[in-house]
């Protein structure tokens, strides 16, 4: 009986042992973290010549290919005529009921059209969906001369608009696109283009949308292939001629978030569709917006004698969300650069630096860092206490 009890305790005490050590396997292997898969490099997409894929919201560039090639636009050009007009509307210079008069420059313009012509009555917000789902360029000369007075008066405005938005890859000679060695444009000018349409007038999509529009008994398709191949797709503009190739300005809006997708001189409507659809649904699929700072969180301070107060807390003036890739934003690193020629007095909301994000030695994104509060300049004993409290 004792050596029986005896090997019924061993059992007993062999078994607690293997089921500890399975335990402590377990949270250990529980402790562990989970290797990341690899984020894969953006498509190669050799059949296009340039391309840019861009977070709206961010405005960071997920992918890119030769992204400042200065290219013919063609009617991507159409995109800066749309802005100008919803710019005269927010003015109040324009009406979208305003009746515009058609001239005959209008309506004898070359190329694509929406069949304007003088004396039958268009209306601008009409003039702007001919711009945009027909690509009629009798509308762009339309709309140049109510908003400009003139085409050249227009193209004026045009490249002000251009700088101004520092586009400095573009320049515009004409309102519609048409082959002119001095019109170009940059896949990356016509994202920041885009990114401001969007940001300004975000009512330009219930007109990019549209898969057709019908004026004076003639109904066109839209010339944008991706909204009929992508639900989540609700824009921009497309452009062709024999010197651009097929040019398609995208824009998705997919779980809230959205992207623009640029492809220029591809070499058909469905290898631009392909391109654009693979960047897309490459942003989407690994990569991810995280917010990292609030409205008016510090994120440092400045410490010099010759301010009052000596400590100056340093934040951002508005929310920041970063992209990163999937996974990754635990390790994004965060450094504060402040300029090393501030002048005292420093006034609350100043610009007093840059805020950088890096991840694997890269730049992601930088904003700018703002003081927020405000220090005067400190008197001869001010800065001598400041140098006593410092060196204490």
């Amino acid at each position: 009986m004792l050596a029986r009890s005896h090997f019924s305790t061993r059992i007993f005490w062999l078994f607690f042992c293997l089921l500890a050590i399975s335990s402590i396997t377990a949270l250990a292997d529980a402790g562990t973290p989970t290797p990341l898969l690899p984020i894969p490099p953006a498509p190669g997409l050799p059949v296009i010549r340039s391309y840019v894929l861009m977070d709206y919201s961010t405005g960071q560039v997920i992918a890119a290919k030769s992204e400042h090639l200065k290219l013919p636009p063609a009617s991507l050009t159409k995109l800066m005529t749309a802005y100008l007009t919803y710019q005269s509307l927010q003015g109040g210079t324009l009406t979208l009921n305003e009746q515009v008069p058609i001239s005959n420059t209008a309506w004898k313009a070359g190329g694509s059209s929406m069949f304007i012509q003088p004396g039958l009555p268009v209306t601008v917000d009409q003039l702007l969906h001919g711009l945009l789902i027909d690509s009629g360029n009798d509308a762009a000369v339309a709309l140049a001369e109510a908003v400009g007075g003139s085409q050249s008066g227009f193209v004026t405005l045009m490249n002000d608009a251009a700088q101004r938005l520092g586009l400095t890859d573009t320049h515009y000679s004409n309102v519609d696109g048409l082959p002119d060695p001095n019109l170009y444009t940059s896949a990356m000018d016509v994202a920041l283009l885009s990114r401001a349409m969007l940001q300004q007038y975000p009512q330009i999509t219930r007109i990019t949308a549209e898969k057709s529009y019908t004026y004076n008994k003639i109904t066109q398709r839209s010339w944008n292939p991706v909204l009929f191949r992508d639900p989540t797709a609700d824009g921009l503009k497309t452009g062709l001629t024999d010197a651009s190739g097929y040019c398609i300005d995208a824009t998705a809006l997919r779980n809230g978030r959205r992207l623009i997708a640029v492809v220029m001189d591809g070499p058909s409507w469905s290898g631009s569709t392909n391109a654009v659809e693979a960047l897309l649904d490459y942003g989407y699929r690994f990569f991810v917006n995280h917010p990292v700072y609030q409205a008016g969180q510090k994120v440092g301070e400045i410490t010099r004698t010759d301010l009052s107060p000596m400590h100056v807390p340093v934040g951002v003036a508005q929310a920041v969300l970063i992209t990163v890739p999937k996974g990754r934003f635990s390790q994004v690193q965060t450094q504060l650069q402040l300029n090393p020629r501030l002048q005292a007095p420093v006034q609350k909301g100043q610009a007093v630096g840059v805020l950088a994000f890096r991840l694997d030695g890269k730049v992601l994104k930088t904003v700018p860092a703002v003081a927020l509060e405000s220090a005067s300049k400190a008197n001869w004993f001010g800065r001598l206490f400041n140098k006593v409290r410092q060196a204490l």
